[in-house]
Parts: structure tokens; C-alpha cells; sequence
């Protein structure tokens, strides 16, 4: 199925490319291939207007995913009964917001990568609300992005690391 990546900003340059190579890995590594995913790439003021409206907070962030398969279990493969349902949802990257972010020594292209499968890990039902549900969620991260550093010869690091209370 398809993976679509839409870069709806101007904020920063985006080359699609680089991205979508990576989450089709990330997708094979996770055995989700088969679904339809989105990726929308989007500027500051988008991802704070989405921010406000689902998550009440008036901030710009780095990731928001909208999961077509609501509840469920961290890491649980949907099981869609018809063709239709064979969709994981949405991630929205605040591509102004993560460039904004990233520090001297860091490749843009492999903290869009890392914070796009964050998104992802979310759509699969992984959450980072409590310590339990953190370490599970930032466990898949790292094994997903360690697989995916193999196949590419980056080096990835969970977006969840250094987080235990819930920032995105």
C-alpha cells in the first residue's frame, strides 16, 4: 500500500526523498507495509492550530499522529476486515518546529526520520503516559531505529530518550 509524504510549508526546505526512503524501511522493520500511511509536513503556525484544536495546547510541536486503528495494544498490528481499513493514519511532522530544534551536529534528515517513526510508533498504539508505557514505546524506537541504522549506515537515536513525561 501507499506511503504518502505531503510537504505542505515553505517554512524550510524539504527534499521528500531522503524521508520517504527511510519510512519505507521503518515500515518493512514494523511489518506495516501493507497499510496506508500519511505523512504531512507542515510549518509552525499549522502544527500549533492542530495542537490547539486536539491537544488544547497553544505551542507549536514536533509531531502529532492521528491513528485510523483507535485502542490499540502497544505495537498490535491492525487487522482490518475490508479493503478500506488496510490505513494506519496520520502523522503530521512540524518540519519549522524540528528544523528549529535541531543542534549543530545533528542532520536534519535523521531527526525527521526519528521523529517521523515516533509518529509511527504512535499509530501502532505505543504512548509514553506512564514510566511502563514509556519504556516500551522508547524499546520498539530504539530496536526499529538500530534495524534501520544497520540497513543505512545512519545513527539513530529513539525520539523518546530522553523523555518520560509526555512533550509530543
Amino acid at each position: 500500500m501507499s506511503l504518502v509524504l505531503r510537504n505542505l510549508q515553505r517554512a524550510v526546505p524539504l527534499r521528500r526523498v531522503p524521508l520517504r526512503q527511510r519510512m519505507e524501511i521503518v515500515r518493512s522493520i514494523l511489518g506495516v507495509q501493507k497499510f496506508d500511511l500519511g505523512i504531512i509536513c507542515v510549518d509552525n503556525k499549522s502544527i500549533q492550530h492542530i495542537n490547539r484544536i486536539y491537544r488544547e495546547k497553544n505551542t507549536p510541536t514536533d509531531v502529532l499522529s492521528f491513528p485510523f486503528h483507535e485502542n490499540l495494544k502497544a505495537g498490535e498490528i491492525p487487522h482490518p476486515d475490508f479493503p478500506d481499513d488496510y490505513n494506519l493514519g496520520d502523522i503530521f511532522l512540524g518540519v519549522e518546529y524540528i528544523f528549529q530544534q535541531c543542534k549543530e551536529n545533528e542532520d536534519y534528515y535523521d531527526i525527521l526520520t526519528v521523529t517521523a517513526t515516533h509518529g509511527l510508533c504512535h499509530l501502532l498504539g505505543f504512548t509514553h503516559d506512564t514510566e511502563a508505557t514509556w519504556q516500551k514505546m522508547y524499546q520498539k524506537e530504539k530496536q526499529v531505529l538500530e534495524e534501520l541504522s544497520r540497513r543505512t549506515g545512519a545513527r539513530l537515536q529513539p525520539l523518546s530518550r530522553d523523555l518520560f513525561w509526555s512533550g509530543s
